[in-house]
């Protein structure tokens, strides 16, 4: 699963007070600034980041040298969510249609950022995270269950459904997360979930899906890495 060419086309999404840049073709490789120069800014500067999780994975990545690497194609209008700090909007590409190829490509990067989160919660053991100014913010056990909750939140509005019980052991709540993330994908992917819900209310798309989850999980990862005294 060679890829022998990056397709730096990218999008913005434009809040009243924060942008978010994102790569198209990259989903979770997405951060913010306070303005469309600093957003892609930001982004351009955690490529080698971004990067390090594919080492050891079949997909090739390469970081650009500068923002100037990326072509905006798409701006999209933000709303409270990208002030408060989460991007939200759908670019248009992630409406098109994911072959076998691309499922293949989309599963393998998600498992590529799972890895990343895990091995960040691992590389805790036996620390302590930094607390803000007035000690706010997250521990390890606290992050992990935020994810595993948004991940099911993600897949309602993908229209898949995670069944777990007060049954289901706490060690296999992830895993058991995961695998239904990636059925759900593929589900939505072979077009057997309809775009419009029983309400009326329109789904998510798969590759919006993917981009959304991985950015969510990766924010953590790095948070976790960023945090750790």
């Amino acid at each position: 699963m060679q890829i022998a060419d990056i397709n730096l086309d990218g999008y913005l999404e434009i809040g009243q007070k924060r942008v978010f840049a994102g790569a198209l073709d990259w989903p979770g490789w997405c951060r913010s600034g306070r303005d469309e120069a600093s957003a892609l800014q930001a982004l351009c500067d955690y490529g080698p980041r971004y990067a390090r999780i594919f080492q050891g994975t079949q997909l090739n990545f390469q970081p650009p040298a500068n923002p100037s690497a990326f072509t905006v194609v798409e701006r999209l209008p933000g709303d409270a969510a990208t002030d408060f700090g989460a991007p939200g909007a759908i670019p248009s590409s992630d409406a098109l249609p994911v072959d076998a190829a691309e499922l293949q490509r989309l599963q393998a990067l998600l498992q590529a950022c799972w890895h990343a989160f895990d091995t960040a919660v691992l590389s805790t053991a036996g620390k302590d995270l930094r607390k803000g100014p007035r000690g706010g913010g997250r521990d390890v056990d606290k992050i992990v269950q935020h994810v595993l909750e948004s991940d099911g939140g993600y897949l309602s509005s993908l229209g898949w459904k995670l069944k777990l019980d007060e049954t289901t052991a706490a060690g296999k709540r992830l895993p058991l997360t995961r695998q239904v993330v990636l059925d759900g994908l593929a589900s939505a992917a072979r077009g057997e979930i309809p775009m419009v819900g029983p309400r009326g209310g329109l789904r998510w798309p798969p590759r919006y899906f993917v981009r959304r989850l991985a950015w969510h999980v990766l924010d953590h990862a790095w948070e976790i890495e960023d945090r750790m005294l």
